[in-house]
């Protein structure tokens, strides 16, 4: 069989394209527009503290180039400072002006020097401590390893000073220091390789770390004689680049902010890293470098603090592209972003596709032939928006929902936890809430506060898991899309988050009560008073603390996880809204704008942070009635492009430049087979006919579902249901009992061919049943033969059923 495939189009396309959906623009002379210098504020507390500075220039076209070493420098006052390398120290106390010009543009950068003649005595925690992390003295594959290496353990990037000050000094005698010959130290020695150290030479004997650490052995190796200011804010600088022309380089430069008010260049300190070396490789001195085309992003990781920065790199003399106004605050966000790329998108996708596509993304099931037929000859401009609206009143809508949240919430049958009762009564619970359109934030809220038995108030099944950590972890994944695992043993690697962070959440988990109701299946959840979470390195009871948030105040008897529930849900936490919009767009768009979409951190960056922002506040603005949000999707005009890449953005995976090609759902799939054949399924505990995506109890499977990654509901995690192809789908659909089976116990051949049907109209039913499309001619010249050849007419067409249903275009949504 000889389908069309979903990557071929016209060439002569093209050409509509730049009309329709963004045109090339010649290459021209470009104005530089701006300067910028950073930073703009520079505080100078200290003798010993120093500053790098950065100039950046942006062009019309947003490409931006450094000019730090081209520009002109000129203080207001030269008797405050030292200016040498790009590179600003104190000589007196004051303020002064940094003004700096370039291409008769300007700009200006303020200086406070306070202190100027004060030595700062050097810190163990905040000078030694952030010069092994550096080093990588303390990461996960050296002495930051849980069991430490060749003898010698650190923690995890520094996330215990104290323990690791104990265990510099004071483990194993003077082994590691010697204060009588403080050059001699096996600290130093080791570091900078000049006796055997299995991790290498780590610094530069005459480098400014050498210099630092030699003068804290010097001084006597003391920990910090009261608490250190801890670190607040962390920036970096400049925040976005774009590149042109592989080879061009910016400089990077790292501010910290203390709990004083002070701040420090970490630059030589901080430890960056990039998540796309091929586009934009940094090195250890703070250069970015561009690479092939594409997007990187710069990670810059101090403390507990982790920041990025967004660089584009583009190819030199890239023809720009513009895009006419879009009236749709989607489209505006992505075309601006794929100006920036000059990726010119792929054009509108037919009526016949928007069809089939948006009936798997919004209801899980094919277009009838009715639907077909109504839809291609309605002539309404706004048609597609209509059938949208029309589609998202439907049950099924409902459905597809209630079955992604039930995923994430793990409602399933477990041995002496929950009952094939309580499983279904929570299912048709959450099915109801979002049948009667209540917003999902209240209905988050009624689950995270549930209390009573699992049987009359069935959201509180939520909570049959005991594990107080495990709960915590949950809700955060779930409902905050943050993973927050890593920060129970240490602080976040990646992240922002701390040991501190992960045990005060947990906290809002320790006094809930379970008990046996009447039914020995019925568990009652109650609030006990009373329990707390210790934190295992200081030793102490932990208070509640929202995630990221302050710590709130809660009345002497109230249940604590009211308390979290009202400010998970609420416009206060920046996490909430943001997740659900992301999970949202990630359904009817194939991949999250932050991927995977429950993944957020620093270092998995948003694609399109205005985007993401955008409909967030959006979000809010419905009162969380999802469905406006999924309007406002499905009728832009980056939902409707074609699956077909051209030559701008054949390798664009992140920013909708076209259609992403999805392998439907294993319950979608097995419901769209079910339909194209006429043939009804039987499901434990539902009735013959029921759909995939109605079963409430994700125990419930059958061969099928398992082979095309149904979500076993094991974990919150969303990769638990996949839609990633495997040889065992190809293999299965090919000799398996879910397609030809089907088709033999459906008789729709044999009933087409007793009402006497012509051949064309058989084929063009069957194309329309599977596809939403006819067959072309060449197909049609191709398959009849296939039914002509057969020794009997209903084996032929049985034979072409079978290949349309096995064709990629039936299992995949484009």
């Amino acid at each position: 069989m000889n389908t069309r495939s979903l990557y071929s189009i016209a060439a002569q396309a093209l050409f509509a394209i730049c009309c329709l959906n963004g045109s090339l623009v010649n290459a021209e002379d470009l104005a530089w527009e701006s300067l910028a210098v950073y930073p703009e504020s520079i505080h100078l507390s200290s003798k010993d503290d120093l500053q790098h500075v950065v100039v950046v220039a942006t062009r019309s076209d947003g490409v931006t180039q450094d000019v730090t070493d081209k520009a002109t420098y000129k203080f207001s006052d030269a008797q405050l400072v030292d200016w040498k390398d790009f590179i600003i120290t104190p000589k007196a106390d004051g303020k002064t002006t940094l003004n700096v010009t370039w291409n008769k543009l300007e700009s200006k950068a303020t200086v406070e020097s306070i202190q100027s003649n004060k030595d700062r005595d050097v810190s163990f925690t905040l000078d030694v401590m952030p010069i092994l992390t550096r080093a990588s003295c303390n990461n996960g594959s050296c002495h930051g390893a849980a069991r430490g290496k060749d003898g010698f353990r650190l923690s995890l990037f520094g996330f215990d000073p104290k323990a690791d000050f104990d265990r510099i000094t004071r483990e194993i005698g003077i082994r590691r220091i010697n204060l009588a010959r403080p050059d001699q130290s096996l600290l130093l020695l080791k570091s900078i390789g000049a006796v055997q150290h299995t991790g290498g030479k780590r610094i530069e004997p005459d480098s400014e770390h050498y210099k630092k650490l030699l003068t804290w052995l010097s001084e006597g190796a003391k920990m910090d004689s009261a608490a250190p200011p801890t670190v607040t804010k962390v920036e970096l600088f400049p925040k976005q680049a774009v590149l042109e022309g592989e080879g061009t380089q910016q400089r990077i430069v790292t501010v910290a902010t203390y709990s004083d008010g002070t701040t420090r260049d970490v630059s030589d300190v901080a430890s960056f890293s990039t998540n796309n070396e091929r586009s934009g490789a940094v090195s250890t001195s703070s250069v970015v470098t561009a690479g092939l085309r594409g997007e990187a992003y710069i990670i810059a990781r101090f403390d507990t603090h982790s920041v990025g920065s967004q660089i584009i790199s583009l190819q030199k003399g890239a023809p720009r592209v513009n895009f006419p106004e879009a009236p749709n605050y989607i489209d505006q966000l992505v075309n601006q972003k794929l100006e920036k790329l000059r990726v010119r998108p792929s054009e509108n996708c037919t009526d016949e596709e928007f069809l089939r596509r948006v009936s798997i993304d919004l209801i899980g099931v094919l277009p009838t032939e009715e639907d077909y037929d109504e839809f291609t000859k309605e002539m309404a401009g706004d048609k597609r928006k209509q059938l949208v609206e029309r589609l998202l009143e439907r049950k099924e809508f409902n459905e597809i929902w209630a079955m992604k949240w039930a995923d994430l919430l793990m409602i399933k049958t477990v041995a002496n936890q929950v009952s094939p009762k309580a499983a279904f009564l929570y299912n048709n619970w959450l099915t109801e809430k979002i049948a009667a359109d209540e917003p999902v934030d209240q209905i988050f809220e009624q689950l995270l506060s549930a209390t009573g038995s699992v049987f009359e108030n069935p959201p509180t099944n939520f909570y049959t898991e005991r594990d107080r950590l495990k709960l915590a972890e949950n809700v955060a994944q779930v409902f905050m899309g943050v993973r927050t695992q890593c920060a129970q043993c240490h602080n976040h690697p990646f992240d922002r988050w701390t040991m501190d962070d992960y045990y005060g959440f947990a906290a809002f988990f320790s006094q809930i009560g379970r008990k046996v109701g009447e039914d020995y299946r019925d568990t009652i959840v109650y609030n006990s008073g009373s329990g707390e979470v210790s934190h295992p390195v200081a030793g102490k009871k932990v208070v509640p603390k929202f995630l990221g948030g302050a710590v709130p105040e809660i009345p002497a008897g109230k249940d604590r996880r009211a308390v979290m529930a009202e400010w998970i849900t609420s416009e206060g936490n920046p996490y909430f809204a943001t997740s659900v919009a992301n999970r949202i767009w990630a359904h009817f768009l194939g991949v999250g704008i932050v991927n995977q979409v429950d993944d957020f951190r620093v270092s998995n960056p948003a694609s399109n942070p205005e985007l993401l922002e955008a409909l967030s506040k959006k979000l809010c603005e419905y009162k969380f009635d999802f469905k406006k949000l999924v309007l406002d999707i499905c009728t832009s005009e980056t939902y409707q492009r074609s699956a077909t890449p051209n030559d701008t953005n054949d390798d664009d995976t992140r920013n909708y430049s076209h259609a992403v090609v999805r392998r439907i759902p294993a319950e979608s799939m097995l419901d769209c087979i079910s339909q194209a054949t006429n043939s009804a399924d039987k499901f434990k505990g539902l009735p013959v006919g029921s759909r995939a995506v109605q079963i409430p109890d994700g125990s419930t499977t059958n061969y099928f579902l398992t082979t095309f990654g149904k979500s076993p509901r094991a974990t919150v995690c969303a990769c638990e249901a996949t839609t990633d192809p495997s040889l065992s789908q190809a293999l299965h659909l090919i000799n398996g009992n879910s397609v030809g089976d089907k088709i033999v116990r459906g008789k729709l051949i044999n009933t087409w061919i007793a009402e006497k049907l012509t051949s064309e109209q058989i084929l063009d039913k069957l194309f329309i049943r599977c596809l939403s499309r006819k067959a072309t001619d060449k197909e049609k010249e191709e398959l009849l033969k296939i039914v002509t050849d057969a020794t009997k007419p209903e084996t032929g067409w049985e034979d072409v059923f079978w290949a349309v249903l096995n064709s990629r275009e039936f299992i995949f949504n484009h």
